[in-house]
Formats: C-alpha cells, sequence, structure tokens
C-alpha cells in the first residue's frame, strides 16, 4: 500500500537528531508493509492527485489550523478533493486541520496547554478499534476542536479536550490530538525544550512526571493500521 504522509511541521532542530522528523516517527510507530512517501506541505508539496496514494497521514504542527497562511488553504483544499478518494489519518495539526476543512472549529483553548501523557474516555467503539474503556498517550498542544463537522462522531476525548478522536461516518476518515508517534522521550524532550519560555516550570515538571506510566501507543498503532487496511467497513 502506498502511503502519503503529508508533513505539516518539524521538531525542534535541538530535537531531530535523536529523534527524527515527524515522518520518521510515522514510520517506526505504524512499521513495514507501506511504500511510505512524504509531502512537504509546508514548501508547497502535495500530491498531484488524491488517488496518488491510498491513504494519508497528516503529522503534527507548530502552526495552527485556523492561520490565513497559502499552505494552509491548499491542505484544505486537497483534503477535501480527497473525501471519498483515499483513506485519511489526522494527527495533533492533523486532527484540527481536517475539523476545520470540513467544516468543525478549532481555537486556541483556554484550558491552556494539554501536555504530558493524556487519557480519552472511549465513547463510539467503531469496526477498527479493540474494546477498551479509555486510551493513553502522550499530547503537545494548545489548540483543540470545539465543534466537530458534520458526519463526524466524538469517538473518545476527555474533560479537557472533549473532541479528543474523531470518526467520519461520510468518508472513510479518522483523527485524533494525541500522539501515537511521540515516544515517551521525544514527549519529555519537547517538554523540557519549552519549558522556561513557553510552559512554566511547575507545569512542565507536573506534565513529564506523567509520561513514566504506561501508554496505549502501540495500541493506537494498530487501530490506524486496521483502519488504513480497510477503511470502507471501517
Amino acid at each position: 500500500m502506498r502511503l502519503g504522509v503529508l508533513e505539516t511541521g518539524a521538531p525542534p532542530s535541538e530535537l531531530n537528531a535523536a529523534f527524527g522528523d515527524y515522518p520518521a516517527m510515522f514510520r517506526r510507530l505504524l512499521g513495514p508493509g507501506y511504500h511510505y512517501e512524504t509531502f512537504d506541505v509546508v514548501a508547497g508539496r502535495l500530491p498531484d492527485h488524491p488517488q496518488a496514494c491510498a491513504a494519508y497521514v497528516i503529522t503534527g504542527s507548530p502552526a495552527s489550523a485556523y492561520e490565513d497562511a497559502e499552505w494552509i488553504a491548499r491542505l484544505k483544499d486537497f483534503l477535501r478533493a480527497a473525501k471519498g478518494h483515499a483513506a485519511l489519518v489526522g494527527v495533533c495539526f492533523g486532527h484540527q486541520i481536517m475539523a476545520e476543512a470540513f467544516g468543525g472549529k478549532v481555537i486556541k483553548s483556554p484550558n491552556g496547554w494539554g501536555i504530558g501523557m493524556h487519557s480519552y474516555r472511549v465513547r463510539e467503539a467503531q469496526r477498527w478499534m479493540d474494546p477498551v474503556a479509555e486510551i493513553r498517550a502522550p499530547a503537545s498542544h494548545q489548540d483543540q476542536v470545539v465543534e466537530a463537522p458534520e458526519g463526524a462522531v466524538a469517538v473518545a476525548g476527555s474533560d479537557f479536550c472533549p473532541f479528543g478522536m474523531l470518526a467520519w461516518t461520510d468518508q472513510p476518515a479518522i483523527s485524533i490530538q494525541l500522539h501515537p508517534e511521540f515516544e515517551p522521550a521525544y514527549a519529555k524532550a519537547l517538554i523540557e525544550s519549552r519549558r522556561s519560555r513557553r510552559i512554566g516550570e511547575e507545569e512542565a515538571a507536573q506534565a513529564i512526571a506523567t509520561l513514566e506510566g504506561p501508554d496505549d501507543r502501540a495500541r493506537l498503532a494498530e487501530w490506524i493500521r486496521r483502519f488504513i487496511a480497510d477503511p470502507k467497513n471501517s
């Protein structure tokens, strides 16, 4: 299967050498079995047509989905053109840009930073999921989806992030605010890089402490693999 990775951002330069870029993280998460092709969306590169790949993963980004930037507008247009023609999987910014592209709403949340290990309650189990009441994975965001698009169901979420995971009923598409591709060591390093100038010492320390616990990254990876293997039966 040809799997397109729509790269919409990059780790801080000081972390890239140790952990790789976002496409590399997704290759590690999802494993072999795919022909990966990366498209640097910020640099203006998108597939020639939506059916160039059977599925697309949209990565995280420091940008906001509601920004007035040409590459963001072009990405929204591409996602709308891909509707029904390719499976879509959005993660963090990818989750937000999909919501915005299809009629939802994203804002900078008054709840503040979502960092560390976060838990979501499963509300609407899907065919590609195994039975579980809760999922845990690293989070790193300030923006949130606050209105789901028409045709999207809130699969999982929390009081902090109610629309944490969406599944579309009118197209093969799923998205999640959490970062299953972030290894805990990277999530910790990312918090440390923002500790003093953006997050604050106390909040950063509390978030880092949560990263020592178990997580569901492997489970989420398997859900994504099941979904893109048979998106029409999602």
